[in-house]
């Protein structure tokens, strides 16, 4: 039996009382604060708070925690790094761990063309990145990517971004000549149609209208998608949405842009969500699980596009090399078997979401690869209308049983636990889900 969840005050306790009251006095507002949850340990599936409050993660400190908290053999590879030394700035001088990291990831890459790759400390920086390399390798100085993107805050990646409004509010103006088109959401068609008979239209509308009428394509230096939605609701488009924008991107001699910093190394089961479309991106940005909780990013590109002369990019941090040897460790074991391991558990949580969908209404899609699953929930089946009051009580609920879970999207429920899961610890999320939806339906 698992030690876990296990609630043994009220929550949240009165320690973690007086550490929220001390952050609320003296941290930025701009702090989401998902719920009153005040971490004093962490391991494998396992977060325990400063009340000796234990709970179930299935969110992974947002899909970050890929081979679960503390693994033994990332903190070895941390501690060892860090004998040695903490920082040389990678920019400007030599360490076998960057080194060793950028062919690794570059190897790993989906398709057969030579990679090179940049190291950052976030999903952001990757993104900033990929962008400024997009600009130098085609010339051309426009981007299109999708609505309910997430790429990030800073300035370039809100650009891309289209996940809130609030997230754009009183910040403009925003990078200029940045394009937005409808995703492959097919739950929610923007133009009304049903998949598959709209012959994929969310693709080729951009050739018939946004090309035609607005935006020349020679242009558009790259489009940025990401292969699974991450914050936009975990929405899977259809096998085809990848491989028509990359045809589309060949035709016109655009870059295409695969954003997988929180669908990336192995979570989808694959260590790349990419691969299971057969698709070779141009460029890709991963982060979150690359450091099993070190802050580290990269971007990969091929050989070709990455040609840029010295300084034209750089970091002091970044590949730092305390997160390298973490990144280094965490591929070891995700390659090694929590990859398989998210295959499998994926599809055993998957099957029993959809038994949850047969018995609650308000339920109106399950969709998943791997351990990135999505439940989106609506008031009717019929009008599909989202329901997100239900979910944000779904999530609150649960923090108070001792399962970690967040939402996404409009009013969806995203399952992202750490790839160690095991069956044990699916059933007990899988039970709790159930309670509270009896309790709230």
């Amino acid at each position: 039996m698992k030690d876990y969840p296990q609630i043994r005050t009220a929550i949240p306790g009165p320690k973690s009382r007086a550490v929220v009251a001390r952050d609320e006095a003296w941290t930025s507002t701009s702090y989401i604060k998902e719920y009153p949850l005040v971490v004093e340990r962490a391991r494998g599936a396992m977060v325990e708070d400063v009340d000796g409050n234990r709970f179930l993660d299935f969110m992974a400190g947002i899909a970050v925690a890929a081979t679960g908290h503390a693994h033994p053999e990332v903190v070895r590879a941390i501690q060892a790094a860090a004998e040695k030394f903490l920082h040389i700035c990678g920019s400007d001088f030599y360490y076998e761990g960057m080194a060793a990291l950028c062919e690794r990831l570059a190897r790993l890459a989906p398709g057969s063309t030579k990679k090179r790759v940049f190291l950052s400390n976030s999903g952001t920086e990757a993104v900033e990145g990929a962008m400024k390399l997009a600009r130098y390798a085609t010339r051309r100085t426009a981007f299109i990517a999708f609505k309910g993107s997430f790429h990030g805050r800073s300035y370039g990646a809100l650009s891309l971004t289209s996940s809130k409004s609030k997230q754009h509010s009183h910040f403009g103006p925003m990078l200029p000549d940045v394009h937005h088109v409808p995703f492959g959401y097919c739950y929610r068609c923007e133009y009304g149609k049903s998949y598959p008979s709209c012959g994929l239209h969310c693709v080729e509308i951009l050739e018939r209208d946004l090309f035609a009428r607005h935006l020349d394509p020679s242009d558009v230096a790259a489009i940025f998608v990401e292969p699974i939605q991450g914050e936009g609701g975990y929405v899977i488009p259809p096998a085809e949405f990848l491989p028509a924008l990359r045809s589309l991107c060949d035709a016109h001699g655009i870059l295409l842009v695969c954003d997988e910093v929180q669908s990336g190394i192995g979570r989808t089961g694959k260590m790349f969500a990419s691969e299971h479309a057969g698709v070779e991106p141009d460029i890709i940005t991963v982060a979150k699980g690359l450091g099993s909780g070190m802050p580290i990013g990269a971007f990969i590109a091929k050989e070709s596009l990455m040609t840029w002369g010295a300084g034209a990019h750089g970091t002091t941090f970044g590949g730092n090399p305390v997160s390298c040897a973490a990144a280094l460790a965490t591929l070891d074991l995700v390659e090694g078997q929590y990859r398989a391991n998210a295959e499998t558990l994926g599809r055993y949580l998957l099957d029993g979401v959809h038994r949850l969908g047969e018995e609650f209404a308000v339920i109106g899609e399950v969709r998943g690869l791997g351990l990135m699953i999505g439940i989106e929930f609506v008031k009717d089946r019929a009008t599909r209308e989202p329901h997100p009051e239900l979910v944000a009580a779904l999530v609150q609920r649960a923090f108070q049983r001792g399962l970690l879970l967040l939402s996404a999207g409009r009013s969806a429920l995203r399952l992202a636990p750490p790839l160690v899961i095991d069956r044990e610890d699916a059933d007990i999320a899988l039970g709790l889900i159930r309670e509270i939806l009896r309790e709230l339906a």
